[in-house]
């Protein structure tokens, strides 16, 4: 492997939204830095198979409903 085009892995503590606290092996920062979590695993409805509400408020779900609304399933 050539030498210095590697990034240098260090330790690194990760905060996630609840206050749990784990150590990791990252690029991020400098060795002994702080990575707050604003979204995690634990919260995120993406991971917790969480209801979804969407708001639209006349923008792209609205368009594409008015278009191909009578396409498709029935209500």
């Amino acid at each position: 492997m050539k030498p210095d085009i590697h990034p240098q892995y260090h330790l690194i503590k990760v905060v996630m939204t609840d206050g749990t606290e784990y150590l990791t092996r990252s690029t991020y920062g400098n060795a002994g830095d702080t990575l707050n979590l604003d979204i995690d695993p634990k919260t995120h409805p993406a991971w917790t198979g969480g209801s979804q509400q969407l708001l639209d408020r006349g923008g792209r779900l609205s368009k594409f409903s008015a278009r191909f609304g009578s396409i498709g399933a029935r209500k």
